[in-house]
């Protein structure tokens, strides 16, 4: 039974988690969910995972219940076996009245925490069962964790160098996302990827923080091997600031200091100030004591980048990564954005990923890749003078901000 109810419970817990995404989904969504009318398709789903969840603790109550009466019947078979045992030494002369008025006595003591200590086991087999997927999350094995004898690095002074990199997504049924990548970035030089949607633009700058390992080559940081460096050192050494940013259900002052806890406020206002975000933060109802909600969701698209904008800054790393980081603000935020990017990118190595081609021109130097390779290289001038995949994307974002092709 103890088995019964540990199985159980894992299925309970697997649709509590379903029920669970579900919901989370359809409010996250809501928008989509109601353009496109799909409110009865996620009623069915949310009833389906309803009833998957009924029918598992159902199914739970009625092995517990079962459990305690048939606890019961053992446990009294269990007495009368041992009653007609003593019965008969007693009638063989080996054992006296008083040592079978003791035995039972003894017995009677003994039947009551034997019973709730099979209750207890019970109660642990369906923690057991809640667990097992705590258990299963922590003994997994990490895709990218440090190498023996891997050594912190302290700084960076020199370059970045992708020395034939090649890389696959593990199970990826259409070959490499990037191949034979042969790039170097000098260290306080600000360096443009673009290149069409699914280039690989985002998945080259991954392989510097090792959130993935490469399949083939090296990528190399003052000639080391990123491999070969202590994980939490090497993020030490990198920023970042992403097109989708996260923001945690936090106050404004803990975003900020995310990365550096130590952080006091005059570095977090001084940082905050730096990223041109302190104005509407001294305007939220509590300032930077305000809880800006999940994801920030009480915060605008600019307001959610310059908060990212100023984490980064107060981390003040050596190494900026920018993925698309403009791409889905309104012109004014943008604007804002942008004067912030520069403050950060002072003094900085900088790896700019843009859709925007008109962001990228200032960049001392521009990579274009297509199906993960580098097809072109060199200044904003240069590339619109060979006439590339660069000069082609360039014309085509023209065609799209021109006020007569689209009103």
């Amino acid at each position: 039974i103890g088995q019964r109810i540990r199985r159980t419970t894992r299925r309970a817990q697997d649709a509590a988690a379903e029920l669970t995404h579900i919901l989370q989904e359809a409010i996250a969504g809501h928008q989509v969910v109601k353009s496109f009318g799909a409110e009865p398709y996620e009623s069915r789903r949310f009833r389906a995972a309803a009833r998957r969840l009924r029918s598992n603790n159902l199914r739970y109550v009625a092995q517990q219940a079962l459990a305690s009466p048939l606890i019961e019947f053992f446990g009294a078979l269990t007495i009368v076996g041992l009653l007609t045992y003593a019965r008969n030494q007693i009638k063989a002369g080996q054992m006296t009245t008083g040592q079978f008025t003791s035995f039972v006595i003894a017995l009677l003591m003994l039947y009551e925490p034997v019973k709730r200590l099979t209750g207890i086991h019970n109660i642990f087999q369906q923690a057991l069962g809640a667990s097992q997927k705590v258990f299963e999350y922590l003994s997994r094995s990490e895709a990218v964790r440090d190498r023996p004898g891997a050594r912190p690095i302290e700084r960076f002074q020199h370059s970045i160098l992708f020395d034939h990199v090649s890389f696959s997504y593990p199970n990826a049924s259409n070959g490499f996302a990037l191949e034979d990548i042969c790039l170097e970035v000098k260290a306080g030089e600000v360096l443009a990827v673009v290149g069409p949607s699914g280039a690989g633009k985002t998945t080259l700058v991954n392989l510097l923080p090792r959130f993935y390992d490469v399949t083939r080559g090296a990528v190399l940081i003052d000639g080391r091997d990123v491999r070969d460096i202590q994980l939490a050192s090497l993020r030490r050494l990198i920023g970042i600031v992403a097109q989708d940013t996260f923001l945690f259900n936090d106050t404004v002052a803990n975003n900020i200091r995310y990365g550096r806890p130590d952080a006091d406020l005059d570095a977090v206002r001084q940082a905050a100030r730096n990223a041109l975000a302190e104005e509407f933060i001294l305007s939220l109802p509590q300032g930077y004591d305000t809880i800006i909600g999940e994801r920030g969701l009480k915060l605008s698209g600019g307001q959610r980048q310059r908060i990212a904008i100023a984490r980064a800054l107060l981390k003040n790393a050596p190494i900026l990564v920018l993925d698309e980081a403009t791409s889905h603000l309104d012109t004014e935020s943008e604007l804002l954005v942008q004067r912030a990017l520069a403050n950060l990118m002072s003094g900085r190595t900088v790896i700019v990923i843009a859709h925007r081609l008109s962001t990228v021109r200032r960049a001392d130097r521009i990579v274009v890749l297509d199906r993960g390779r580098i097809v072109e290289t060199g200044t904003h001038e240069e590339l619109m003078a060979g006439g590339g995949v660069y000069q082609r994307l360039h014309e085509l974002q023209s065609l799209e901000l021109d006020p007569l092709v689209n009103p």
